[in-house]
């Protein structure tokens, strides 16, 4: 089992930036590929970014690219999502994500285990 918990959601204006952070305990966080993923208001959750066990691949919705960067911390055992150029649109519930397989996978049903999520609103 993986527990994980996000942190740093907020409420931001438009053009602003956040980093929301994802702390993993249980068994060894380097075991797993970890995703982003976000939940609007009536909409299905959506792939935001991907990492690979060792940070070697990582992979964006083109929504984000060039505004989100995902990264991993091994001795924190925590994945984090810098987010920058906020936009409106961008408002959700974010989610952290693990899964037992190999590939830093864009599918949300590959993934075994969730956070709570953490709540992003985007002021125009």
């Amino acid at each position: 089992q993986v527990q994980l918990v996000e942190s740093g959601g907020g409420l931001v204006q438009a053009g602003g930036s956040l980093r929301l952070s994802c702390a993993a305990s249980g068994r060894t966080f380097n075991n797993y590929p970890m995703g982003w993923f976000r939940q609007a208001p009536g909409k299905e959750r959506e792939f935001i970014a991907a990492i690979s066990r060792i940070s070697d691949i990582t992979r964006y919705a083109d929504s984000v690219k060039a505004r989100f960067t995902i990264s991993r911390d091994s001795a924190k055992n925590t994945v984090y999502l810098q987010m920058s150029s906020l936009k409106p649109e961008d408002t959700a519930v974010y989610y952290c994500a693990a899964r037992s397989g190999s590939r830093a996978s864009t599918l949300s049903n590959e993934y075994d285990y969730w956070g709570q999520g953490t709540q992003v609103t985007v002021s125009s």
